[in-house]
C-alpha cells in the first residue's frame, strides 16, 4: 500500500473509533439522565377552531398535502383508524427515500394523535392539539427518530435540521387551514 492510501486508511480508522466513541458517551449519558435524548419539539398557533385543525391534521390520508418530505401515505390495516392501525409512508428528505411503517400509539381525539416508527428510522412521533380560544388551535408536536446508524451522534446531528423541516411542515398547515 502507498503512503497516501495508508494516510487515507488510518483516517478512516480514526474518524470511525471516534464517531464509535462518541456514541458511546452520548448513550451513556442518556441513560444516566444527564442528557436528554435527541428529542425535537415544535408548535404552532393557527387561527382556526380545534375541530376544523384536528379533522385536518389528523387525517392520514391528508398528511402529505402539509408534511412536504412525505410523499406517499398508505393505511395497511383497514377499517377506521385506531390505536394499533399499521401504516406506511414513503418520506423524502435530502434527496433520499425511505419507506416508513408506523403504528398508531394514541389516538383521543380532537387532542392527541400520536405514532410509533418501525421502518429504518425508528422512534416515536406526537402532535397534541388544544384549543387556545374558541377560534385559535395550539399544536405541539414531538417527534423522536433514531438513526439506523449511530443513533444517538446522528439523532444529535440530524436534530437542528429535521427541526426546522416539521416546524416549515407546521407553518405549512397553518398556511392551509386559514385560507379556508
Amino acid at each position: 500500500m502507498d503512503a497516501p492510501l495508508a494516510l487515507l486508511a488510518l483516517l478512516a480508522a480514526i474518524g470511525a473509533f471516534g464517531a464509535l466513541f462518541l456514541e458511546w458517551i452520548l448513550g451513556r449519558a442518556v441513560r444516566i439522565g444527564t442528557l436528554a435524548p435527541p428529542r425535537m419539539h415544535m408548535e404552532i398557533l393557527i387561527n382556526a377552531p380545534l375541530p376544523r385543525v384536528w379533522e385536518y391534521a389528523s387525517d392520514v390520508q391528508r398528511q402529505p398535502e402539509w408534511m412536504h418530505e412525505m410523499k406517499r401515505v398508505e393505511m395497511i390495516t383497514p377499517g377506521p383508524i385506531k390505536v394499533g392501525s399499521r401504516g406506511r409512508a414513503t418520506v423524502r428528505i435530502f434527496g433520499i427515500s425511505t419507506t416508513d411503517d408506523v403504528v398508531i400509539t394514541r389516538l383521543e381525539p380532537p387532542h392527541a394523535f400520536g405514532i410509533r416508527h418501525e421502518g429504518k428510522f425508528t422512534g416515536e412521533g406526537l402532535l397534541e392539539f388544544s384549543a387556545a380560544s374558541e377560534q385559535q388551535t395550539l399544536i405541539r408536536w414531538m417527534e423522536y427518530l433514531r438513526p439506523p446508524l449511530f443513533p444517538m451522534l446522528a439523532g444529535f446531528l440530524q436534530r437542528p435540521i429535521l427541526r426546522r423541516i416539521f416546524q416549515s411542515d407546521l407553518r405549512h398547515l397553518k398556511e392551509i387551514l386559514e385560507e379556508r
